[in-house]
């Protein structure tokens, strides 16, 4: 199942499960499936996974600048995430907007955040694992985050102190942020 969001071009993708008494499968990435439901999606070249230990770890926002612009289909192997898209394309009628939606292993839901869109996500439960799918390699001289708690976002655990990196700590504001994305 593929279900629009309030951001043009980010959508929430739910794969079917068969179950039986053993558990389940499912198909978590079928190319030809999406295509079949009108869903075009770039080419993935490489995968990622990451391990959040503790209760309301943030992650991002994150991203990666032209020319090697990154969309992401991003999922949750186990436990459960609040994940997030911002939209930093200059000129888009949706800047700075944003868009969450819980992940989690149970409800396989996935989150395809195309290039020009900030990534980041909130842990809502422990030891959370994270895989996602990436449209480019990983670039250092491209990499760059805006911090946290700057695009207003409605983090769903807002009484605790969340846990971020050194380099998530002394990201750029939203307001700061000189965009290297264009709306097409």
């Amino acid at each position: 199942m593929i279900e629009s969001t309030a951001l043009p071009g980010v959508v929430i993708i739910t794969p079917p499960r068969f179950g039986d008494h053993r558990g389940f499968f499912s198909e978590s990435w079928n190319k030809k499936k999406l295509e079949a439901e009108g869903l075009f999606l770039p080419e993935f070249v490489q995968d990622n996974h990451s391990l959040s230990r503790e209760v309301g770890t943030v992650r991002g926002l994150h991203f990666q600048s032209p020319p090697h612009a990154q969309g992401k289909l991003v999922r949750c192997g186990r436990g459960k995430i609040f994940d997030v898209a911002v939209d930093v394309r200059k000129g888009s009628p949706t800047y700075g907007k944003w868009v969450g939606e819980e992940l989690s292993f149970e409800n396989g839901r996935q989150l395809w955040i195309p290039a020009g869109f900030l990534h980041g996500f909130m842990t809502l439960e422990p030891d959370s694992e994270i895989v996602y799918k990436c449209t480019d390699h990983y670039a250092p001289e491209c990499d760059g985050s805006v911090k946290w708690d700057s695009c207003g976002i409605a983090w769903p655990i807002a009484d605790i102190t969340p846990v971020i990196s050194d380099k998530d700590a002394k990201a750029q504001l939203l307001a700061d942020f000189d965009s290297p994305f264009s709306f097409a």
